[in-house]
């Protein structure tokens, strides 16, 4: 998979800032999906030597049936700091390495992080989407910006996640009786369809299929 870098990654946290606000105008949160959907990947992230090497893995499986078709590890030196709201600067790096070896191009990308549940509406699945001109979707274990109400604990509840007066993410329960999981778009998808493939991409697990095959390869479990 051939990508083409945007920018420099070594910057300073101002710098970061202004690149963050001016590529969220090129995000799409509609649906932009190439039909029908063959292959659905996740990416995840892993640290080694005390967080100095980063470690990325990608996992390509075919869909609808979820079988693994192809994954690639990349490793390269951590140069940004852990900052919330930053996550993109930190992973993506060795995310694209990690990409740029596959030869099975997903059609979908599932990111361990956030879309435009973000304080600028930009997170690492905006981010990753708008380099690689792919669909993607941000599909985070945990809350970074926004309120909602309490989710039901069945399978496939959910809560609107509001920030400032916007729908920005879904709070959704993808195993019952099990912590909900915060997606949002990432780019070239509705919140609607991110919903249904995150769904559709779980199985007896609180992670898709794709997240949870690429946090095990990230985190050599």
């Amino acid at each position: 998979m051939k990508i083409s870098q945007r920018h420099t990654w070594s910057l300073t946290v101002d710098e970061a800032i202004k690149i963050q606000e001016t590529l969220r105008d090129e995000v799409i949160t509609e649906d932009k999906l190439k039909e029908p959907v063959q292959y659905v990947a996740g990416v995840d992230m892993g640290f080694e030597a005390d967080g100095t090497i980063s470690r990325a893995a990608v996992a390509v499986l075919s869909f609808p049936d979820l079988q693994i078709q192809e994954t690639s590890l990349a490793h390269r030196p951590t140069t940004f700091p852990y900052i919330p709201g930053f996550l993109s600067f930190r992973e993506i790096p060795a995310v694209l390495d990690a990409l740029e070896k596959i030869k099975t191009i997903p059609d979908l990308i599932l990111c361990d992080g956030q879309g435009i549940a973000h304080p600028r509406r930009f997170g690492i699945a905006c981010h990753l989407g708008i380099i690689v001109d792919i669909p993607t979707i941000g599909v985070a274990k945990s809350l970074l910006v926004g309120k909602h109400e309490n989710v039901p604990e069945t399978r496939g509840s959910d809560q609107p996640l509001i920030y400032k007066g916007e729908t920005i993410g879904v709070v959704l329960r993808t195993r019952t009786e099990v912590k909900p999981l915060y997606i949002s778009s990432g780019h070239r998808i509705s919140l609607p369809t991110a919903v249904e493939y995150v769904l559709r991409c779980t199985t007896k697990y609180r992670l898709p299929e794709t997240t949870r095959i690429a946090d095990k390869l990230a985190s050599a479990k």
